[in-house]
């Protein structure tokens, strides 16, 4: 631990709930005797608590709101996750129940902040530094990274909240998720090795640890290596190639990610369990070019 080197240019405020005060679709904060009130026009939800104004990149204001919690776990059905970068979460029970989230959206939208950003410092080398169009276009740069970054942080949400309802569903006690760390450690040509970069699998743990102890379901993560290559009916490891799995002893096939999914089952609960027969294929949001409804699943 050390001091910190410079002084913070922005500080979080922040007023507990009796200073909050709600006047239908604002918030009134106050300053402090002798200056004048924050009005903001927000709409604070119904058990809102204390708020705190917080500088990232522009204002937010973080409300505090509260979430009752199960007293006691579903059931005592035991499941795992296997995480992706295509399919953000693939999740199997011990009862043969699948469900696959994907995260091709949030996959498409850092793409997209990516060559926004690329053409922006494009013109920006052009410029003389701390030149007025130089600070134009940086300050566009930011703007193109904040909407982004709400949009993929709304997408991870939703995506892990239907991990969980999943999971209550189907009388989950206890969930394992798989810890991809050591993908990143081969370096397969640079477009992979970028995807890879991009691939936030922290926050996701995060994110289902967080939601899993709301619901009173025991979440544990650990190593999953070697899940993705063996084969679940007779053992034989082997390298996949496409998203279909195809085993070359014995002929099974199945998904891929589902694949990886049952095998954390004998090394974290040392139970076989059935390949499922038919998932649900789950997007997190509803996608604008998509004329089909994002609640509506698609069974295979």
């Amino acid at each position: 631990m050390r001091y910190p080197y410079k002084e913070k240019r922005f500080y979080p405020v922040s007023w507990p709930a009796q200073a909050v005060t709600k006047e239908g679709k604002r918030v009134v904060l106050p300053m402090g005797r002798g200056r004048a009130s924050l009005v903001l026009p927000v709409e604070l939800p119904e058990h809102s608590r204390s708020v705190t104004l917080v500088w990232n990149n522009g204002y937010e204001l973080h409300v505090s709101v509260e979430v009752p919690q199960a007293e006691e776990a579903p059931g005592k059905v035991h499941a795992t996750v296997d995480l992706g970068e295509i399919h953000l979460a693939t999740v199997t029970t011990n009862t043969s129940e699948a469900i696959i989230v994907t995260g091709r959206g949030i996959r498409s939208l850092k793409r997209g902040r990516t060559k926004a950003l690329r053409t922006i410092s494009k013109k920006q080398a052009r410029c003389t530094k701390r030149s007025r169009r130089w600070k134009k276009l940086q300050r566009a740069k930011n703007k193109q990274s904040r909407r982004a970054e709400r949009r993929i942080r709304d997408q991870r949400h939703q995506a892990t909240h239907k991990v969980i309802d999943f999971c209550i569903e189907h009388n989950v006690g206890t969930l394992f998720i798989g810890n991809p760390h050591g993908v990143r450690k081969k370096s397969n040509g640079r477009h992979h090795n970028q995807r890879m970069s991009l691939w936030e699998y922290g926050k996701d743990i995060g994110y289902l640890t967080h939601k899993a102890k709301q619901a009173h379901i025991e979440c544990f993560t650990g190593s999953e290596r070697g899940t993705s290559s063996q084969c679940p009916e007779c053992g034989h490891k082997h390298k996949p190639r496409n998203r279909q799995w195809i085993c070359k002893a014995c002929g099974f096939s199945g998904h891929r990610d589902l694949v990886g999914s049952i095998n954390m089952h004998k090394i974290t609960f040392d139970e076989q369990v059935n390949f499922p027969r038919s998932f649900t294929y789950l997007r997190p949001a509803k996608s604008r070019k998509s004329s089909r409804r994002a609640d509506m699943p698609l069974v295979l």
